[in-house]
């Protein structure tokens, strides 16, 4: 790729600071929660309206109770190479009418309102990404762009899309929020996030006291034996953070719950934190009682193997030629789909958007002026491919 053509791709990025933030307006002022598919596919159709904006080939898998898959592709015809590809999710954590409460807004640099940083303003790079590309003809090797609608609960429906998609990728850019610091995230732990029901017997609590069987009793005794199996030399933490159960105050409970998160590194230690969960959820501390252990969704690992070192190295290269003179790579603690491509092989970075922060919550912040240097160092990184 001549100097020339890559010169032109990121002065046409800057240039488009002020549609990128347009769009990302757009696409916040849209609920759409995980479970909220009409919301999740109406954010989808403006992406969509973007691909066809600068003729880029759009389709969608479509799924009957989560938001469909939308892709794009930027072909190369009569190349067989692998693409390069962009992904991202476009679904947030917050419920349907949050959007009227705290819509877009900027106050001096930073940008606010549901899923301004996870993830939307990521999207918003990557399709501004492929139209730099597609609009000059330059891209290296095919680009897919993948942007799905349920991440925030672990992927239900798309996992094996984005694990296909992994495989048949030469690499994968997840962009995902730049972290608070500026780096870029180069390593996270997996996830497993699982319900256990504990059930035991009603009785009066004051008139049968003796022939209750407390669940509530049992729950207890297993949230502390599943704390206990944190290990924080290890990255490993357990914790049990919503619990039900009970009929009422004077009765025995017959029923009670609870929900695990469950986060670690080293992909070994899943296997064996699994099976000790799975033996305190099989054993009773109080004699009568039994439970069940139900696995809601996972996340995989994101190891950073030497493909990927190469990768991240490219990439810092293209960051110091775009002003980011001291992005460095991070480890964090949460969990993204990035963990399904590098777990099939694929060479992936991830945390490559706009720079925010307080996610999950109303103080969730966007750098603007960072929405330009993290779109240009990525179409820098994909110019300059060699994966």
């Amino acid at each position: 790729m001549s100097n020339t053509t890559e010169t032109k791709i990121i002065d046409w990025l800057a240039s488009q600071k002020q549609p990128m933030i347009d769009l990302l307006r757009d696409v916040v002022n849209i609920d759409s929660g995980s479970f909220d598919k009409e919301g999740v596919d109406a954010v989808g159709a403006r992406f969509e309206q973007h691909f066809a904006e600068y003729g880029i080939e759009t389709w969608r898998e479509p799924h009957d109770v989560y938001g469909d898959a939308v892709h794009g592709l930027i072909s190369k015809p009569g190349s067989n190479e692998k693409p390069v590809l962009l992904m991202g999710h476009r679904d947030t954590v917050f419920p349907k009418g949050e959007v009227a409460k705290r819509p877009f807004t900027i106050k001096g640099n930073l940008a606010h309102g549901p899923g301004v940083a996870d993830m939307k303003a990521g999207v918003v790079i990557n399709v501004f990404v492929a139209a730099a590309l597609k609009k000059f003809d330059a891209a290296p090797c095919p680009i897919k762009l993948l942007i799905t609608g349920d991440e925030e609960i672990a992927s239900r429906s798309s996992r094996p899309i984005i694990e296909r998609e992994g495989r048949a990728a030469r690499a994968v850019y997840n962009s995902e929020p730049g972290r608070p610091t500026g780096n870029i995230t180069t390593g996270r732990k997996g996830g497993v996030f699982m319900r256990f029901e504990v059930f035991g017997k009603a009785a009066h609590s004051g008139n049968n006291f003796s022939v209750g069987i407390s669940a509530i009793g049992e729950l207890a005794h297993k949230i502390v034996q599943i704390h206990a199996l944190t290990d924080m030399d290890k990255g490993i933490t357990l914790n049990v953070g919503l619990v039900s159960g009970g009929q009422s105050v004077n009765t025995t409970a017959p029923h009670a719950e609870g929900e695990i998160d469950f986060r670690y590194i080293d992909p070994a230690d899943r296997a064996t934190i699994m099976g000790a969960i799975e033996k305190i959820i099989a054993t009773s501390t109080v004699p009568g009682t039994s439970a069940k252990l139900h696995i809601n969704g996972e996340f995989l690992p994101l190891v950073q193997d030497a493909a990927a070192k190469a990768m991240f190295e490219a990439y810092q290269a293209a960051a110091v030629d775009s002003g980011l003179t001291t992005l460095t790579g991070e480890f964090a603690g949460g969990c993204a789909d990035s963990g399904f491509t590098a777990s099939v092989g694929t060479p992936t970075l991830c945390g490559l958007g706009p720079v925010g922060g307080n996610v999950h919550t109303d103080l969730e912040w966007l750098d603007i002026e960072s929405i330009v240097p993290r779109a240009q160092t990525l179409a820098r990184a994909i110019l300059r491919t060699e994966i």
